[in-house]
């Protein structure tokens, strides 16, 4: 290789570092091996060919190692001590003679096999790329660009960073549109490798989205001194979310709102109207069921059955249907925050059956 064509192929490293995001050392690395299969073929295949690529100092060899003997009856491994010493006098019977080679004896099968090792290589090598930057992004928020969405499906296909990723139809938000260049954010639930190349999952439904957007929005919650203790997600409609604060003089929920409520405002922007309510957690499971029914006021909450974490909740009559909420919606998430089944009853009196008994 010449001192031109060798500059030329360090550059080309550099660039698919700087371009690709490839470490230089790694495609050094899967080239040299290809190199070495490659030329191994004139060789018998035998493992007498190495290869070493220094790309800091730019030095390329493709050497040969043959033992030094008498008679040579094997041409692939052996050499005439006579040859040997052409290339270096102080050989002797025995010793490992390096003969180094010229790139241009690899010949047009060889550099075709080579090429084809090293587009695979790169190929590997940017999955593995791909692999390390999703799984840093796990269990994370992250923001996508939308390209495509497929107008059979309803799934739509996003870029993040230099990677794409399907959204599915059933992990986007009920009646929420998207359309293309559009930035969304999107909550990565898993990564997985497959034959066909590293997979991300994820979600825009997902109530961890909501806890993220809240992590990123409230530093109270970042670093600790709010604690997000449970939420109840009906993406698209409302979300429920249950907050402690482990400070006795910061106001949990008036943390999570914000000023003039500007912290909660940004999340709903971000969620397309998404109402959210943020209530209490108390350890008292009857004093969290009444948080949890808000914006409805619990008159009292009797606990029917600890282990079956069964309870009875009374509220003033004109109460009720915000209590229940629409479709049972309120009283669903609520359920679903606390863990608790809960049986909302008028202030003024049981229903039918339930007089009687």
């Amino acid at each position: 290789m010449t001192s031109s064509s060798r500059n030329e192929f360090f550059e080309a490293l550099a660039f698919m570092e700087k371009e690709k995001g490839i470490p230089a050392e790694y495609l050094a690395e899967k080239i040299s091996s290809a190199i070495v299969v490659s030329v191994k073929k004139d060789y018998g295949s035998k493992d007498v060919v190495f290869c070493e690529i220094d790309c800091e100092n730019r030095k390329f060899n493709v050497y040969v190692r043959k033992t030094a003997v008498e008679v040579v009856e094997d041409p692939d491994t052996e050499i005439l001590l006579e040859d040997a010493k052409k290339i270096k006098k102080s050989y002797k019977l025995g010793d490992s003679v390096q003969i180094t080679l010229d790139t241009k004896q690899f010949g047009r099968i060889a550099a075709q096999t080579t090429k084809h090792v090293i587009r695979q290589g790169i190929r590997d090598a940017e999955k593995g790329q791909i692999l390390v930057e999703f799984q840093s992004k796990n269990q994370e928020v992250v923001t996508a660009v939308v390209q495509t969405i497929d107008p059979r499906t309803g799934n739509a296909t996003i870029s993040i960073a230099n990677s794409e990723a399907i959204l599915p139809r059933s992990e986007q938000v009920p009646d929420e549109e998207l359309h293309e260049g559009q930035h969304i954010k999107v909550f990565v639930s898993d990564v997985r490798e497959t034959e066909k190349g590293p997979k991300i999952m994820i979600s825009r439904v997902d109530a961890n989205l909501v806890k993220k957007l809240f992590e990123t929005e409230v530093p109270e919650i970042a670093d600790g001194t709010i604690k997000i203790v449970s939420i109840a997600r009906e993406a698209g409609s409302r979300t429920k979310m249950a907050v402690y604060s482990e400070d006795a003089d910061v106001d949990a929920i008036g943390a999570c709102i914000g000023p003039r409520g500007a912290r909660v405002s940004n999340i709903v922007d971000e969620l397309d109207g998404e109402k959210i309510d943020i209530v209490r957690y108390s350890d008292d499971p009857a004093a969290f069921v009444g948080e949890a029914l808000s914006p409805a006021k619990v008159v009292s909450v009797e606990i029917i059955d600890a282990d079956l974490k069964s309870c009875r909740v009374s509220v003033p009559d004109s109460q009720l249907s915000l209590a229940i909420g629409n479709k049972g919606q309120n009283a669903r998430l609520a359920a679903r925050l606390t863990g608790w089944k809960i049986d909302i009853r008028p202030e003024s009196g049981f229903y039918g059956e339930d007089e009687a008994e």
